[in-house]
């Protein structure tokens, strides 16, 4: 691609660096995508045009980086906020998985022996089930809230929205996903440890219901998810035309 003045001074990549329609944006999720999809075209462009492109300056002075600045200062404000809601919001959920599993932990099903604080049920495969999967939403729930975190302390720099809070947000999202899973397993087991002498029946309908949860989180979170690793680690904006 050639570095071609037009008519305002402008370069190709000036024109890169402006603002995308309002259409095209629309068609992403999320105004944090959105302006990881802008700097993924601009930056696609720039590998593009000759180097002297870069410092060029427009008639008004402006190099190409300074107006891709200027025009995006409200998208990566907004995107911005997208992340610090979204964050905000699972790290709540995350912050309560951990509480509940975590004081499961000290609070077995079944109880302890009184002479020497052993497990009831500790030789039974349900509660094995019920100690793993308590101690995977633990850790999950804990890696979630601390990526959560980091994205709410990220100093939002343009950069950033290219990689680094994309995959911090993927992390959290997957590990919030699997604390979530977990969770519910452990709360399956759980009932099925106290009712099996009475009510065995009750594992199964039980089991089905606690899948619920798990899907509606898939059901819901699911395309922004692959939306997100797929603009992240196979964009194809290298080949597309913005609009």
């Amino acid at each position: 691609m050639a570095s071609n003045i037009a008519d305002g001074g402008d370069n190709a990549l000036h024109f890169a660096a402006r603002l995308a329609p309002s259409i095209k944006l629309k068609s992403i999720s999320g105004t944090a995508l959105q302006m990881q999809n802008e700097i993924q075209w601009f930056k696609a462009v720039e590998k593009l045009v000759h180097p002297s492109s870069k410092v060029l300056p427009n008639y008004v002075d402006e190099k190409a980086q300074e107006l891709f600045t200027k025009k995006h200062k409200e998208l990566l404000e907004s995107g911005e906020k997208w992340m610090k809601d979204t964050a905000n919001s699972c790290m709540l959920v995350a912050a309560l998985i951990a509480t509940v599993v975590f004081a499961a932990a000290f609070t077995v099903p079944g109880g302890n022996n009184g002479d020497d604080g052993i497990p009831i049920f500790l030789n039974k495969t349900s509660f094995m089930v019920f100690i793993i999967s308590d101690a995977f939403a633990l850790f999950s729930s804990t890696t979630s809230i601390l990526m959560f975190l980091s994205i709410l302390t990220t100093r939002y720099a343009e950069e950033d929205f290219l990689k680094s809070l994309p995959t911090r947000l993927i992390i959290g999202l997957a590990s919030l996903f699997l604390a979530i899973a977990t969770m519910m397993i452990a709360f399956s087991a759980a009932l099925s440890i106290v009712l099996d002498h009475r009510v065995k029946w009750v594992s199964v309908p039980v089991t089905l219901l606690a899948c619920i949860p798990v899907i509606l989180f898939m059901r819901l979170q699911v395309p922004l998810f692959v939306q997100m690793v797929k603009s992240t680690y196979w964009s194809d904006i290298p080949w597309q035309k913005k609009g």
